[in-house]
């Protein structure tokens, strides 16, 4: 036997979540990615990238669960993980701060929203230029938003540019 904080124990308890996550288990998923954040925090410590992905994968539990709050928590501190591990200009912090634009998306918080969606779109620009699927992921999100607020046309526009990138 291992023992409870070995990392394979910690590796397994996250793959376990990751399945019961997508059965609909919410209460299993955040039990074993409870139990692999706790490991990883052990081993890695709480700046790592691996402390990152544990926290965004309970953050989505969280918001199945209801728990915007919650959700919107551990998706900004993976954001801050993640802007400790690479800096401000990496793909993997457009990527957070675009899971930031949702969690305040889901909470209503329609002008929070845009503007993290808008720092992402800056930094994945910056990364890829124009034509990356990964703005156009970003797009379709403003593009959502602008819809909510009523600003139809808008959003229009900004969903036909997504789907010109993804062609």
């Amino acid at each position: 036997r291992l023992g409870d904080d070995d990392p394979a124990v910690g590796e397994t308890s996250l793959k376990l979540g990751e399945m019961l996550f997508d059965q609909e288990d919410l209460e299993g998923a955040e039990e074993h990615l409870t139990e692999a954040q706790r490991i990883i925090r052990l081993i890695c410590g709480e700046w790592s990238v691996n402390m990152a992905i544990v926290t965004s994968l309970l953050a989505k539990v969280y918001a199945k669960q209801g728990r915007l709050d919650d959700d919107l928590q551990a998706h900004k501190q993976a954001l801050r993980v993640r802007r400790r591990a690479h800096g401000d200009e990496h793909q993997s912090v457009a990527y957070a701060l675009n899971s930031v634009g949702a969690a305040f998306k889901r909470r209503g918080e329609l002008d929070r929203s845009m503007a993290k969606y808008e720092e992402a779109l800056e930094i994945l620009v910056g990364l890829h230029g124009e034509d990356h699927e990964g703005v156009a992921m970003v797009l379709s999100n403003m593009a959502n938003v602008l819809k909510d607020k009523g600003k139809r046309a808008e959003a229009l526009a900004m969903e036909e540019k997504a789907l010109d990138i993804e062609r």
